[in-house]
């Protein structure tokens, strides 16, 4: 079979980087794989795996543009005649339906989040079949658009058990990241992501500080990129750390979060917004790290609590640092644990039976 996924750039983040592993794992199971996207550093990683990458403007919400990349994409998907569209955004998947009725190509897609309910978002559900990441994203869709549940399959993010194992981690990274930030003998509290409102970076530092009273070693770590319009944002979470003289560091995006993950004693996750997923929970779950998350969205899905993690109401710092400092004692197999519900390959098989589901 051939699949073409799409979706807006191939930059960092939960979708890029679950395009790029679905793409690798099709390749080595005898597919034809290929992403149409703006582009992004993913793909010379994408090729390199064996994807071919298109680059076209599937980004914009320019609708001044739209028709003539409509024509643009029906040139392209006339010429590749795949098996199966995937549509992993709105934008892409508006172009998709307006340059797929004349070729009446199969399409699926993937709702990766909560969208704001209205007419633009329901595109999404208007496919041959829907994948949800979470039961959250599913009970969210059959309430605002009907989604009809014969054609919704539930199925979680894939962890890459390979790049996320306890047994494979590049240990001179540890040690030289260990060194660059001083975290020798420190209770190391990470979040990872992109440095943005949503993920409520402010409720996390008021936590490390509170947590600091109890356990004076405690550094805190912001691993994620910034954009440039996050820039105000992020002068004023530097404020804040300044101003509550606590130790936190801003490490900027970094490629090798499993090592990260495995590094810290606690990862968390503040956001206001409900993941859809929480891959981030998942993957520092599977490096044996307990998970402190906000109570809501597809993490309720991942944490178990008071085995692996604890949830928390949506900006109390003070009940944030209090489960940071319980979470110290929990002793879990979180690698077998993430294997058996969520692994790379589970995602794999059951998006396969989908594509196959749809085969003409």
């Amino acid at each position: 079979m051939k699949i073409v996924q799409l979706l807006p750039e191939l930059n960092e983040g939960g979708v890029e980087r679950g395009t790029v592993e679905l793409g690798r794992e099709l390749v080595k199971r005898g597919f034809e794989s290929i992403v149409i996207s703006n582009g992004g550093k993913l793909v010379e990683q994408l090729e390199n795996e064996g994807s071919k990458h298109i680059r076209f403007d599937v980004c914009s919400k320019n609708p001044f543009s739209a028709i003539w990349r409509v024509f643009g994409l029906r040139k392209i998907l006339k010429k590749l005649d795949p098996d199966v569209l995937h549509v992993r955004s709105r934008v892409p998947a508006w172009l998709v339906y307006f340059a797929n009725k004349s070729l009446k190509i199969s399409i699926v897609s993937t709702v990766h989040g909560f969208n704001s309910v209205s007419s633009y978002s329901k595109i999404m559900t208007n496919a041959d079949h829907i994948i949800c990441v979470s039961g959250s994203i599913k009970k969210y869709i059959q309430k605002h658009y009907d989604a009809k549940k014969e054609k919704i399959t539930i199925i979680p993010r894939g962890i890459d058990l390979v790049k996320f194992n306890p047994k494979n981690l590049d240990e001179k990274f540890i040690k030289e990241f260990k060194n660059k930030f001083e975290l020798n003998n420190k209770f190391v509290v990470s979040t990872v992501g992109r440095i943005t409102q949503l993920k409520d970076l402010e409720t996390f530092i008021k936590g490390i500080a509170i947590t600091q009273k109890e356990i004076p070693n405690t550094v805190g770590l912001i691993v994620g990129g910034i954009r440039e319009d996050k820039q105000k944002y992020f002068n004023m979470l530097k404020n804040l750390v300044k101003t509550l003289n606590v130790n936190v560091i801003f490490t900027g995006s970094q490629n090798r979060v499993a090592e990260i993950y495995h590094l810290s004693d606690v990862v968390t996750s503040s956001s206001k917004k409900p993941e859809s997923f929480g891959r981030s929970v998942a993957e520092a779950l599977a490096l044996n790290t307990p998970v402190i998350a906000t109570n809501h969205g597809g993490v309720l899905d991942i944490i178990e609590e008071n085995e692996n993690g604890y949830f928390v109401e949506i900006g109390d710092e003070n009940s944030f640092a209090k489960h940071i400092i319980k979470a110290k004692k929990l002793k879990f197999d979180g690698f077998n644990y993430v294997k058996n519900n969520f692994s790379l390959e589970q995602m794999v098989e059951k998006t396969i039976k989908v594509y196959k589901s749809l085969e003409k």
